[in-house]
């Protein structure tokens, strides 16, 4: 089954009756992990959730299989939820396919792949497996979803709140979703008792875009800035910056940088090919420059593992809301010396 996100929402619920393999992929990262949300909601209630990284996936591909076809502990429902980047997971999906015995539903979310990928080839003409892919969101169209966000949380916004949210979130549905919580949580909204939501309130919550200060202290740590590392994280503290927020705004880098170093190749000319990206339009003029620091810092293998560290820490930071700031820096820290240390020299 192939989907797109104009046949996603329609398709989704015969999907989730027919299939057994789930792969999101596409440009739109937030879109693929909003629709694997859509998906687990239409999962038995109370499923079990079993987390694996693509790059844990590379190492042991059985491990997929063998998690799939488990039972759990009290012998309820459970899923698997993959994060990977690009095909480091298709050995495992291959395994998992291999065995003939039905396994608990896999969701896979791919965000720097496509669908000529080689995973989703796999998938696309079985009948028990499911393709979707995401292309990047217009405003018009992520305010909507503002809208429905704020609908299904009891708070009445007009179209031009719901464009601002959209915008302040740079199209980022999950971004959204957080705004709206804290907006319904400021307001003690619920669908029960809906309240109407203005702009003095948006204000009040403290909406954050980038311009804010998720650009700099990205390309600081990602570009290995050691210099600024300790300003910068002061100045996340100051602003009082959504930590998962922030972190959002480094998988989208990592995911563009992985997209980037995919059509680069391994022995690619990093400056002249980032002139060439800007050129053609495909990335914005003024992250040229810092695009082709990050890009000659992070590919191959060292790449996969960053994305595997953002996941992690992504998790520590859902699962430790308390600490999240002191998690956050922390990781961000081991990042940036990452980034900054000499590449390995080939021997032999």
């Amino acid at each position: 089954m192939k989907l797109t996100q104009s046949t996603f929402a329609g398709s989704a619920p015969r999907a989730a009756r027919e299939c057994r393999v789930f792969y999101f992929c596409g440009p739109d990262e937030s879109g693929a992990h909003d629709a694997a949300q859509a998906i687990v909601a239409l999962l038995p209630a109370g499923s079990e959730r079993i987390e694996l990284a693509g790059g844990d996936l590379r190492r042991d591909p059985v491990r997929l299989a063998d998690e799939a076809r488990s039972t759990s502990l009290f012998g309820g429902a459970r899923y698997i939820f993959v994060r990977t980047a690009g095909d480091e997971a298709c050995e495992a999906v291959e395994a998992l396919l291999a065995n003939p015995v039905e396994p608990c539903p896999v969701l896979i979310v791919a965000g720097s792949a496509s669908d000529k990928s080689r995973i989703a080839k796999l998938l696309g003409d079985r009948g028990d497996a499911m393709v979707a892919m995401f292309h990047p969101p217009d405003l018009k169209a992520v305010s909507a979803a503002v809208r429905s966000l704020a609908d299904a949380a009891g708070l009445r916004i007009d179209g031009a709140i719901a464009e601002r949210i959209a915008k302040a979130c740079s199209l980022d549905t999950r971004m959204a979703r957080a705004e709206i919580d804290k907006l319904a949580l400021y307001l003690d909204a619920s669908p029960q008792a809906p309240k109407t939501a203005d702009a003095q309130a948006l204000d009040a919550i403290g909406a954050r875009t980038e311009d804010d200060g998720f650009a700099t202290v990205v390309n600081c740590v990602l570009g290995g800035d050691l210099g600024r590392l300790s300003g910068e994280l002061s100045r996340v503290r100051e602003l009082s910056l959504n930590p998962v927020g922030l972190l959002l705004a480094f998988e989208r880098r990592a995911a563009q940088l992985a997209q980037l170093a995919a059509r680069l190749g391994p022995r690619g000319d990093v400056q002249r090919f980032v002139e060439g990206e800007r050129q053609a339009r495909r990335i914005f003029f003024r992250d040229a420059p810092d695009l082709a620091v990050q890009l000659a810092r992070w590919r191959g293998p060292k790449l996969a593992r960053l994305v595997d560290r953002l996941v992690g820490l992504h998790r520590e930071l859902l699962a430790n809301s308390q600490n999240a700031e002191l998690l956050l820096a922390q990781g961000l820290t081991e990042i940036a010396r990452a980034a900054a240390a000499p590449p390995r020299r080939r021997t032999g």
